[in-house]
């Protein structure tokens, strides 16, 4: 007589049947979240964040974790819109309130993305100093791989080396391990510190912070990327669960960096101008290891960054003049789409090349102007998702609304301000 099974063991077998049946699944709809939250560390987002925990130690660390939140909101309505219609964010603005509307959010996302694109670039001059390599072979190398990763004709593809690009990020972890922070500290006062309000270089800092997380390319990336992949409303749920994913995994980093310099450099009184004199800086606090990964990491989250800030604005110019815009289609079937992507990245990459160019002091610009230009892409997000035509019963719930509506002002509040104090040359 064969053994009856014990309820534990049943229990079990039907768990891990479960996760036969969806964990593919999963891993079939997951990238296009990972890759643009990801790409959201990017050279910018690391100096920001250098910067703060040099500054101030741990006491940013709960920003960090509290901007997870915003982050998913924010990415999963992309999502929504995605899955729901088959179209990107720019073929929406035009088809349901002209092509006026469409260029103002064009014309927005182009200067913002441009800008950017030239941030990820100073960030691969910089990493290229770490290694002690010609700052100009770096940035030219780099441009021609951003090029031939597109033009592979293949979206599977370049979101694999994207992912890639991804792990590269990944080693701000053990750089924050290689500088021996006390996890007291990091709790103590990073979590349940007090905060210095009153300080207003704090706050320019928090502002800072909150700029460098919710950027207009990332809203057009993602929903176009999420339709590229061909992923529809049946596969919603793994990408929300994609998009949290990624929405934890770049706070993290953000935390990593923190807590790297704030164990380090902000012990010992160091000042850093930008991420790749942070990791220089590391060098005799913690040893070789921490500045070699610390600067692999740079150049990760700078080629991720521009990879995705490119192919954001390609998309939403063949989406809004109905170019073939599809990285699945080879150069001759979408030649205006591709040759977008290429003068981008070849403008971006000699504008980083122009000598005695400050570049710092463009990194801080590009920041503001995103916060500036933050109001009109989310407008435009909120209204597409509460559009009964476009969602229907899928269209933002009043919870969903209140908390979309009360990060957008906090967020385009203080960024605005740190945005004009930085145009006014008054913000540090």
């Amino acid at each position: 007589m064969a053994a009856i099974p014990s309820p534990k063991i049943e229990k079990r077998a039907r768990t891990a049947a479960t996760a036969r049946r969806w964990l593919p699944r999963l891993l079939a709809v997951a990238g296009p979240g990972i890759v643009v939250l990801f790409a959201d560390t990017e050279a910018g987002s690391i100096t920001t964040a250098a910067s703060s925990g040099a500054q101030f130690g741990m006491k940013l660390v709960l920003l960090q974790l509290l901007l997870i939140v915003p982050l998913f909101v924010v990415q999963e309505m992309t999502v929504r819109l995605g899955t729901a219609t088959g179209k990107g964010h720019a073929q929406l603005i035009r088809e349901n309130y002209g092509l006026g509307w469409c260029w103002v959010s064009l014309g927005t996302m182009l200067m913002t993305n441009v800008a950017a694109l030239v941030t990820e670039f100073i960030g691969i001059a910089g990493a290229a100093l770490i290694f002690g390599i010609n700052p100009v072979l770096a940035v030219g190398t780099a441009a021609i791989l951003l090029m031939a990763v597109a033009l592979s004709g293949a979206y599977k593809r370049a979101e694999a080396i994207a992912i890639a690009l991804c792990l590269l990020e990944l080693l701000f972890i053990p750089a924050a391990f290689a500088a021996h922070p006390s996890p007291m500290s990091v709790v103590r006062d990073g979590i349940f510190g007090s905060q210095p309000l009153a300080n207003r270089d704090y706050l320019l800092l928090i502002a800072s912070n909150i700029g460098a997380v919710i950027m207009p390319w990332m809203i057009f990336y993602q929903q176009s990327a999420t339709v590229d992949k061909g992923l529809r409303l049946p596969d919603l749920g793994f990408a929300r669960i994609d998009t949290a994913f990624g929405a934890v995994m770049t706070q993290i980093i953000m935390i990593a960096v923190i807590v790297t310099t704030a164990a380090t450099l902000y012990v010992h009184h160091i000042s850093v101008s930008d991420a790749a004199h942070a990791a220089l800086a590391l060098v005799p606090l913690t040893g070789k290891f921490a500045e070699v990964v610390f600067g692999a990491g740079l150049v990760g989250a700078s080629m991720l960054g521009a990879f995705v800030v490119t192919l954001a604005t390609a998309w939403a110019f063949g989406e809004a003049f109905q170019w073939p815009c599809s990285l699945n289609f080879k150069y001759f079937e979408a030649k205006r789409f591709y040759g977008l992507y290429t003068v981008c990245v070849a403008l971006a990459a000699a504008i980083t090349l122009i000598p005695h160019l400050p570049l710092v002091k463009i990194t801080l610009y590009v920041e503001a102007f995103n916060a500036i230009v933050l109001p009109i892409v989310l407008g435009f997000l909120l209204v597409l998702s509460n559009d009964k035509k476009i969602l229907g019963d899928r269209r933002n719930s009043l919870v969903g609304n209140v908390i979309a509506i009360g990060v957008s002002v906090v967020c385009v509040s203080l960024g605005l301000w740190y945005g004009t104090l930085t145009l006014l040359g008054q913000a540090g």
